[in-house]
């Protein structure tokens, strides 16, 4: 195990960029969800088509397909993703495939959200004046956003979990790291059941929060 001494630090790092990685593609992937949760329910049948497709096609096609059309397709043909604060432009393309997986399944956790509201809260605020974006806005989501919490909180453990794809595109998170450590040292075991403790301790400690969370949320309704 000298291994972990010689190279804590960069397991440090590579920790460090999973769980930012992952919140990046959570806190984004919240707001794409909404858009194209909203666009899901609504009226307009283009709307729905495009949400409906995208929700779909993200769905039904593996991740590691993604991460590869994004990171590799898009600059044969110009796309090219910026640094950012320093960040790698592959860390840019991942965590973008990231939020667009993420956004896809939050689109749906907020549409589970939004039915569990009581129809009478939107006639009820149409009743008052507000139109139907206002009323989606001022007095629909919100409660929709209270009620899907924990579900939010679980899509993080699993964003974690599934973050340690983006190391095919060469970003140092803690897959990454591991894969370097093997090869430095010729240890394939080791490296690897220590990232595997990292990542139990992270997702255990979420899960146990994201109880805690459900918990008060109960008790409060």
């Amino acid at each position: 195990m000298d291994f972990i001494t010689e190279y804590y630090g960069s397991y440090l790092s590579g920790t460090g960029i999973t769980i930012g990685i992952s919140f990046i593609a959570l806190f984004v992937g919240f707001f794409v969800g909404l858009i194209a949760c909203i666009a899901r329910i609504s009226n307009s049948k283009i709307l729905r088509f495009i949400s409906g497709a995208y929700i779909e096609i993200i769905r039904d096609t593996p991740l590691l397909v993604q991460l590869s059309l994004i990171a590799f397709g898009l600059p044969t043909i110009g796309i090219n993703f910026p640094s950012i604060f320093g960040l790698s432009p592959e860390f840019s393309a991942g965590a973008f495939a990231l939020t667009l997986n993420s956004g896809a399944y939050i689109a749906e956790i907020m549409r589970s959200g939004i039915q569990a509201v009581n129809k009478g809260q939107m006639e009820a605020s149409r009743s008052l004046g507000l139109n139907y974006w206002q009323s989606m806005r001022h007095v629909i989501v919100p409660q929709a956003i209270k009620n899907i919490l924990p579900a939010l909180a679980n899509e993080f453990v699993t964003l974690v979990k599934e973050s340690s794809i983006v190391s095919f595109v060469g970003i140092t998170d803690l897959m990454f790291i591991s894969n370097s450590i093997k090869n430095s040292t010729y240890n394939a075991f080791g490296p690897y059941i220590f990232a595997a403790l990292i990542y139990f301790i992270i997702t255990f400690t979420l899960s146990k929060l994201v109880g805690v969370l459900e918990k008060k949320m109960s008790t409060d309704r």
